[in-house]
């Protein structure tokens, strides 16, 4: 039982840690990464169809995309998608390609987003300890309906706790990361 509420609460740990990844790939950077347009959705005959499922996207140099549709029909639609999103990108078409260029980000915008990827890791706290909290009290709940002794709650509780010290360090890590990788010039 004790092992079953340990490995959900790592599983809900995870995704937490997952959703933070996505938080931070939505941050742009100066660098052209493919990522920053995974959330770009765009009108596939009458579907709204994830960008990376009707073209590639590749990094062209450090700060350009190339937008590559698999459908020539589907340039100005995708260039649309990209405008309209709100990344703040403007994209230009030549032929059948899609070149998007990364613009440069001042001193200001980057403090903007070091504080926007601040906020996020801190909701992936949040959400690693509200993990924390469940799982404690699932063990709580045990002891009281006397299916484990206080000494296995304990134990238990302990085994969660370093598990959500693991994971918010792994937080922490994450956010490192992309502060460096944001306040470079």
């Amino acid at each position: 039982m004790i092992n079953d509420i340990k490995a959900e609460a790592e599983k809900k740990m995870k995704k937490s840690l997952e959703a933070l990844g996505s938080a931070f790939n939505k941050i742009r950077t100066g660098r052209a990464h493919p990522a920053i347009l995974d959330s770009v959705m765009v009108n596939y005959y009458g579907q709204e169809t994830p960008l990376k499922q009707v073209a590639s996207v590749n990094v062209e140099d450090n700060r350009t995309l190339l937008v590559a549709p698999w459908e020539k029909n589907l340039v100005p639609t995708i260039e649309k998608a990209i405008m309209m999103s709100d990344l703040g990108l403007n994209p230009s078409t030549n032929g059948d390609a899609i070149r998007v260029p990364m613009p440069m980000l001042t001193e200001e915008t980057r403090k903007e987003m070091v504080k926007q990827a601040r906020a996020d890791a801190e909701h992936g706290r949040v959400s690693i300890r509200n993990a924390r909290r469940d799982a404690n009290s699932m063990l709580k709940d045990l002891l009281k309906d006397k299916d484990i002794s206080e000494d296995d709650q304990r134990r238990g509780e302990e085994e969660i706790q370093k598990l959500t010290d693991k994971h918010i360090a792994e937080v922490d890590k994450l956010l490192k990361v992309k502060e460096e990788d944001l306040m470079a010039v």
